[in-house]
């Protein structure tokens, strides 16, 4: 968005007048909660604790309007080409649609059951491993977007597993892998492989070491394939690898990586939860899809959280942003929208290539409460960083220890806002930090569908704003290509050719490994 358009003035010339406004008097509008509140699907929104009034709101609602967002909400659910760079459609709406008469849809479709068979076979002791004993223990090896969404939902969703215990691997770390086999029966394992294209560094280094370590176990090559399967594009390499053809589960171009744990890439969460879950699961995904797709911007809750952060990090000068879930179940919630947002929208050109004059997503950070408050919220609260947040906050107060920690969760946005004045110097706290606060109804597969759905089209609605590309992560690939020759050099081959500090590192790094 160039920064001379009149919708992007405007906003500039209402940031100067609220900018310097307390935000607690703002809070003495007793209608503020009713005007900046917002139902959708499985939750609430609230805004009311943003640097947000009318006037702001409607100016925000004339950008979205003068970038055409409507439009581009439209070409999202159409199936265009939103993703320019690489000439592809984001069809991850498509992987919790109901079923069509499309092909892709009888392909999804067909893959759903697929994984219930499997899923259902495994839950029920009827996949039976080479030596015939039922599958108890579950091993995950993948990375990114593959690795990050699986887990978080199985930790959200699933404490007792139906029975099976599950693991994830993503770091190349050894001692990452050899924490996720330690004291498993490898009679009783299933590896699920998750890899687009079967040949991701890092999966495929934890892969074939799992692999090795099966078979020094089992001493039968031929018994991976009762005890691996796959969810990759690349059928081919994964049959090299020892999988059977029909345990292999496709992962489609149209669905980026950080979108994926709605298709096949979502099998852990079936195994953890059950189909009947995993469907309900979709079906909140869904839900918001359809209000996202259907409701006014004025009301349409992702639209709104989106803008609320361009408001923030464009216009008021905020260059970090929180996310602080009041849930243990929920504590993976920051890595995985970091994932999201950061990869999605940490551009500098837009989708002509052209530079950008503007800033686009912020640092995302965050942790679970109470946790946080005693540790980074001191800094939250007496430091001098600029940040935005969002308290996550499921249901009632079922329990007088779950009451605790609503108690807390508001208090902490409470205090944010308001802060405190005090003679003494260092015990006051400043306030003036605008959060949403988002309430659960509940902690179940269908509010976290909505809820993670919510915040992929509220990425979606501010690439548009900004006009770059959210479904391209060409700088993630930098550092792999220049791990390959440092991976040579770290082997002994020359590394004369590298600057003056990495080569005294793999020097420093080789004489160490002679040492040993």
């Amino acid at each position: 968005m160039a920064v001379d358009s009149s919708a992007w003035k405007d906003l500039t010339r209402l940031a100067t007048r609220v900018v310097g406004q307390p935000l607690s008097t703002w809070l003495q509008d007793d209608g503020r909660f009713a005007t900046f509140s917002h139902d959708a699907p499985g939750l609430l929104l609230d805004l009311s604790k943003q640097r947000l009034d009318d006037e702001a709101l409607a100016a925000l609602m004339a950008l979205a309007r003068a970038r055409d967002l409507p439009a581009a909400i439209t070409a999202l659910f159409a199936g265009a080409i939103v993703n320019p760079t690489e000439q592809r459609p984001a069809l991850h709406t498509q992987l919790r649609a109901p079923a069509d008469a499309s092909t892709r849809a009888r392909d999804v479709h067909d893959t759903l059951d697929r994984i219930e068979n499997l899923a259902e076979d495994v839950r029920s002791g009827s996949w039976r491993g080479a030596t015939g004993k039922p599958i108890k223990h579950i091993v995950h090896i993948g990375i990114g977007g593959s690795h990050l969404g699986p887990e978080l939902a199985v930790r959200a969703l699933a404490a007792e597993h139906g029975g099976l215990q599950i693991r994830f691997v993503a770091n190349v770390d050894p001692a990452e892998l050899e924490a996720g086999l330690a004291g498993l029966d490898a009679e009783r394992t299933l590896f699920i492989i998750a890899s687009k294209s079967f040949s991701t560094l890092e999966t495929l280094e934890n892969a074939n070491a799992a692999r090795s370590w099966f078979v020094e176990r089992s001493e039968s090559p031929a018994a991976i394939a009762k005890h691996f399967v796959a969810v990759s594009s690349n059928v081919a390499a994964a049959e090299a690898f020892g999988i059977a053809a029909e345990n292999v589960f496709p992962m489609w171009d149209w669905v980026g990586g950080r979108y994926s744990l709605w298709s096949a890439v979502g099998l852990p969460i079936v195994l953890a939860i059950g189909f009947g879950g995993f469907k309900e699961f979709l079906a909140g995904a869904h839900a918001m899809d359809e209000h996202f797709r259907n409701a006014d911007l004025e009301v349409n809750v992702p639209v709104l959280l989106a803008l609320a952060g361009i408001w923030n990090y464009n216009f008021l000068g905020v260059s970090n942003h929180a996310i602080l879930p009041y849930s243990r179940r929920l504590s993976l919630l920051p890595d995985y929208l970091q994932q999201l947002e950061m990869e999605s929208n940490g551009k500098s050109v837009n989708v002509d290539g052209d530079g950008l004059d503007v800033h686009t997503a912020p640092i995302l950070w965050g942790g679970v409460g109470t946790n946080g408050q005693h540790a980074f919220h001191q800094l939250l609260h007496q430091g001098t960083r600029s940040y935005t947040a969002d308290f996550i906050m499921v249901g009632s107060s079922a329990s007088d220890r779950h009451r605790w920690l609503l108690a807390n969760g508001l208090a902490q946005s409470q205090a944010m806002m308001a802060g405190s004045e005090d003679e003494d110097p260092h015990r006051a706290v400043a306030g003036g930090h605008a959060t949403t606060t988002i309430l659960l109804e509940k902690l179940d597969p269908f509010s976290l569908g909505s809820l993670l759905s919510l915040y992929e089209h509220k990425v979606y609605c501010q690439g548009v704003i900004w006009n770059i590309n959210s479904f391209d992560q060409f700088g993630v690939e930098l550092g792999k290509r220049l791990a390959l020759p440092i991976y040579e050099q770290l082997g002994g081959k020359s590394a004369i050719n590298q600057d003056v500090s990495t080569r005294g590192l793999i020097a420093r790094l080789r004489k160490g490994a002679s040492d040993v």
